[in-house]
């Protein structure tokens, strides 16, 4: 096959080609994953249009449940776009998967409510968001592979290394909107129609993508292909029929994607929702801490890619994996401690117990008709609360605060759905009621400067183990496999693993820590996925200098 780097109707792309190529595709990343993640920014209204009729907890859930299934549907999105992009080339198809990725998130900016449409509403959201699963199946590898195929070699991982940048760049994109919108509409009309306006602006933002990547030229190494009848047959068949593949897209999948996609979700997604949630800090303070954490860390991912090409793609990918098992816990616990010190404080001075029989609580009883005890009703509340506690065995239901019983009023309880909501808001008003005058505190947080500069710094560190295991993998993947089925063959365990392990991550960690009352729990995920992913990357990717597939091959 010619030389990946030479172009068979050209010259070789020069600096400003490249430099082209890296903006597009960049700024094309950045609105997909905009798209992606106005839907998980804007979760609290997204919940209220769609899924009013359930409680907080439930709401919670089935919101980040419509999150998953985008990703749920991502790996089919990698196996039709990337047989698209190994049959008719990379440029065309990823114009396709920004197009349609737009189209479908402008859409759940226009759907009725639940109020106005009942059920088809949700239907329509899911519908859509199955659309944007398939989009982004094919859009990261298209445009990881697009400019690895541009990139000389000697600087492939810092030129991809802009790709990753973009991806945390679409998340400060959906802030840096949801922010603005707050500013400019009141809250009640932020409520009633304003969330709206983010998801509509992507029309806007789909006709710049649009104009950007037109643009563009093929990508030279599928011109050399097709000048010399190398195109694939069958990519997807041929991705595991390929002598080694099935190792290579293992290791891909676990030792590479799992561990990058969890520890990325976990630094953003799961520290948004865990200071919006059970830490009850103000919602601007948040967004705008974590808006400006994220900026700054865009910058790693570039630097970590250009280290890479230095020392290999394995190294700073087992060193942030090895990291993150070591302070992903004492990073949250620091949040914590920073964001609201009264709740852990209480927690400790004033320890909730719960005692009783059958306590045991299920986030989905509303959806499977489940009646939960009187005592998983009482948890439900504690957990929606954000308060920590522990349960003890006893033949009659008790609540303590510190030493402190609280009278458990009659009202609280009901398994009849009619008085089951009324039940539920007496509880709630009861319980905290209690808990108040036991030294905890239920308003919004506003933490000092200093602990939100403390807080950032918490972030910067997850952002900087995130880059570690994310930045070279754009190049990592496109020289793990072979090129006529290049597309293919790093799109599926790539989307797979960010698809299932990353993008089931905030709806797993919230059911763990709804069933468990910890809001630390869920962090259990992430540590299991990256220990695992630690072991099969150190066992299955090769070390030392960076090197094209043909000459690893050869090696």
């Amino acid at each position: 096959m010619a030389d990946a780097h030479s172009h068979p109707h050209g010259p070789e792309p020069t600096a400003s080609d490249i430099r082209l190529v890296i903006g597009a595709s960049s700024a094309g990343t950045v609105f997909e994953w905009y798209d992606f993640f106005i839907y998980g920014t804007l979760a609290a209204f997204v919940g209220k249009a769609f899924f009013p009729q359930v409680g907080p907890t439930l709401q919670v859930l089935l919101v980040w449940a419509g999150f998953a299934v985008g990703f749920g549907f991502r790996p089919l999105g990698a196996i039709l776009f990337g047989y698209l992009g190994d049959k008719l080339g990379r440029k065309y198809t990823f114009l396709v998967t920004v197009a349609l990725m737009g189209v479908s998130t402008a859409g759940v900016g226009m759907v009725p409510t639940a109020e106005s449409i009942g059920v088809w509403a949700p239907v329509i959201v899911i519908f859509l968001r199955i659309l944007q699963g398939l989009a982004l199946g094919g859009e990261y590898g298209g445009a990881a592979i697009y400019v690895a195929e541009h990139s000389p070699p000697e600087r492939r991982g810092y030129f991809t290394g802009f790709i990753q940048s973009s991806v945390v760049g679409g998340f400060v994109l959906s802030i840096v909107v949801v922010l603005t919108n707050q500013a400019i509409f009141p809250e009640d009309v932020l409520a009633d129609w304003g969330w709206r306006v983010p998801f509509i602006l992507s029309l806007v933002l789909l006709a710049i993508s649009l104009w950007m990547r037109l643009k563009l030229n093929e990508s030279p190494v599928f011109l050399a292909m097709r000048e010399e009848g190398e195109i694939a047959g069958n990519p997807f068949v041929e991705s595991f029929t390929y002598p080694g593949n099935k190792k290579r897209i293992f290791v891909a999948l676990f030792g590479v994607t799992g561990v990058l996609t969890t520890i990325w979700y976990t630094s953003f997604f799961s520290a948004l929702s865990f200071l919006k949630g059970p830490m009850r800090v103000d919602v601007i303070s948040v967004e705008i801490t974590i808006g400006i954490a994220a900026l700054i860390a865009m910058a790693f991912y570039p630097m970590v890619g250009a280290w890479s090409d230095k020392v290999g793609r394995k190294l700073p990918l087992v060193i942030g994996a090895a990291a993150a098992l070591v302070l992903l816990f004492p990073a949250f616990w620091g949040m914590g401690a920073l964001a609201n010190p009264g709740l852990q404080e209480s927690a400790r001075t004033a320890p909730v117990v719960v005692s009783g029989s059958d306590c045991t609580t299920d986030p989905f009883a509303e959806l499977s008709g489940t009646k939960l005890s009187p005592c998983g009703q009482l948890l439900e509340t504690l957990t929606a609360s954000g308060v920590p506690y522990s349960i003890e065995k006893s033949p009659g239901l008790a609540l303590t605060v510190g030493s402190k019983p609280v009278v458990l009023a009659a009202d609280w309880f009901s398994s009849d759905p009619e008085a089951k909501k009324a039940a539920g808001a007496a509880r709630k008003a009861g319980v905290e009621s209690a808990l108040t005058e036991s030294g905890f505190d239920f308003s919004v947080q506003k933490p000092s400067f200093l602990s939100l500069i403390g807080i950032g710094a918490l972030l910067l560190l997850m952002g900087g183990l995130s880059a570690l295991t994310y930045g070279g993998v754009a190049a990592q993947l496109a020289e793990m496999f072979p090129a006529p089925i290049r597309y293919s063959s790093m799109s599926i365990p790539y989307h797979i693993g960010a698809g299932y392990l990353g993008g089931f991550l905030p709806l797993i960690a919230s059911y763990i820590n709804a069933i468990t009352g910890d809001a630390y729990a869920g962090l259990w995920y992430t540590w299991g996925v990256v220990a695992f992913g630690l072991v099969v990357a150190i066992w299955g990717l090769q070390g030392g200098p960076p090197r094209d597939f043909e000459e690893a091959q050869a090696a």
